[in-house]
């Protein structure tokens, strides 16, 4: 009995032996590898993984911030261009000029009486057969001045234009060599009922006028015919050059163009009719209304820009709590209200957002001060329009400069934030790659080791089996 006791405890440890072994016991090794290698680089994967959460965080928060404040200048920009808050010029009658905004900013109101318009010279030439007719070759010369009274005057200070036209060039061809003088006279050819002629068309106002001389080849006489002075057949003479002439408010101008430009602060105009007798009014819109909805709109779209960088900047939960570019964000719009927006205001002038009533509080968000906007749109309406332009000055390029400073990547700024967010991001990225490599190199090395161990149990198995045939052969013959 005592042997038999002796080989069943015998059978029992070595069938444990062969379960921890894992011979036969189902233990599998391959995940066993994969498990012990995630274990050795767990730590430093997971500290990795949440640099580049944290990282990921920040990008996005300092590019939330970068956006808002594009988009509140572009914004303004599309505000402004659209011309609802410009000071704008209009004319009671439409029929005897355009009018649009000059280069300073009107006011007030003017009377204006058009009784002339500037006109081009406009000449012809004698009528030939067709267009292909030849005209004769030498040289055609343009000379330019007034013409007036059947008489020329030269223009001492302008050149005249010296034109070649070659044998058997043809009325077409002349036209050509013309335009390609780009003398500001332009020719083409018109085919009408008199025939083919070369239309003449010179530049508006009086001074603009031109006669035509030649001066023809041997044989080429009939170029002569082109000739013209106020002398000469005074029918081919379409229109004379002349400048406009208008009152504002009563008083005489002249112009040699119709189009007129800052004849008085603010206003330009395109003369298109005469008046005589009956002046039409010209005057300046009022902004003020549109300047008021604008501030309260800029007004919230600070503060939306504000409530985000605080939650950002939050001491203890901020993505951006200690980041340089949101501080320089938070410094430039501390400052917008004392910034002087309008450098060459004149004294007494508004010059800064504060005098269009943007007022900063204590905690960093703006209001409006609506009794002093009122105060500004009511004592300088004019000033305070001006102050909304695409220009160097202004409140759009004061919030301009601000969002083009969160958006630098050579300075202290949001967009150097994300530069560098990104590149340590990228750095991140790069180890947890590098780390993940090496934890497969170890996962392959211990599954190929366990291998080795499951080719070593299971040779020790079969010995096993051998061993516990052996044993229970003994016991049988020990027990008869």
């Amino acid at each position: 009995m005592e042997t038999t006791t002796s080989s069943t405890s015998s059978t029992s440890a070595t069938a444990q032996i062969v379960s921890a072994l894992g011979g036969g016991s189902g233990i599998n090794t391959a995940q066993l590898a994969e498990q012990l290698a995630a274990a050795q680089f767990a730590s430093r994967l997971d500290q990795l993984t949440a640099k580049s959460d944290k990282l990921t965080a920040q990008i996005s928060s300092a590019s939330n911030l970068k956006s808002l404040m594009s988009t509140l200048s572009s914004s303004i920009g599309t505000l402004i261009r659209t011309g609802d808050l410009a000071v704008k010029p209009s004319i009671s009658n439409s029929s005897v000029a355009t009018v649009s905004k000059g280069t300073a900013t009107g006011s007030g109101t003017y009377s204006l009486e058009v009784t002339s318009l500037a006109n081009a010279q406009k000449l012809v030439t004698p009528a030939y057969a067709s267009s292909a007719a030849t005209v004769g070759s030498g040289t055609l010369t343009l000379r330019f001045g007034t013409v007036s009274s059947g008489t020329f005057t030269a223009d001492a200070s302008r050149d005249q234009v010296d034109i070649a036209i070659p044998s058997g060039a043809t009325l077409d061809d002349v036209a050509i060599a013309i335009n390609s003088a780009k003398t500001g006279v332009t020719a083409y050819v018109a085919n009408g009922t008199a025939g083919a002629q070369i239309v003449l068309k010179g530049q508006e106002g009086a001074a603009n006028g031109f006669v035509i001389e030649t001066t023809p080849d041997v044989g080429g006489e009939a170029l002569a015919d082109l000739a013209w002075t106020p002398a000469s057949a005074g029918t081919r003479l379409k229109s004379t050059a002349s400048d406009a002439a208008y009152r504002i408010d009563g008083i005489d101008y002249t112009s040699k163009s119709n189009t007129v430009t800052d004849i008085v602060p603010g206003l330009n105009m395109k003369l298109t009719a005469t008046n005589v007798g009956n002046p039409a009014t010209i005057s300046f819109s009022d902004p003020s209304s549109g300047i008021t909805t604008a501030m309260t709109d800029l007004v919230d779209a600070l503060n939306e820009v504000v409530s985000q960088l605080n939650t950002a900047m939050d001491k203890t939960s901020g993505e951006l709590n200690n980041d340089p570019g949101a501080r320089a964000l938070r410094a430039a719009l501390t400052g917008l209200t004392s910034t002087k927006i309008m450098p060459n205001a004149a004294s007494g002038k508004p010059s800064s957002l504060a005098d269009l009533g943007l007022t900063i509080e204590r905690d960093g968000t703006f209001s409006l001060d609506s009794t002093r906007l009122s105060n500004t749109l009511k004592d300088s309406p004019q000033e305070a329009g001006a102050m909304w332009t695409t220009g160097v000055y202004g409140v759009y390029a004061a919030i301009d400069k601000i969002a083009r400073a969160a958006s630098s990547t050579t300075a202290i700024s949001l967009g150097s934030s994300i530069t560098r967010y990104t590149a340590l991001q990228k750095t991140a990225t790069d180890k947890a790659s590098e780390l993940t490599d090496k934890q497969e190199a170890l996962r392959q090395q211990l599954v190929s080791r366990f291998a080795a161990m499951d080719t070593r149990v299971s040779n020790s198995q079969s010995t096993l089996t051998f061993l516990q045939a052996q044993i229970a052969a003994w016991n049988s013959s020990s027990n008869n």
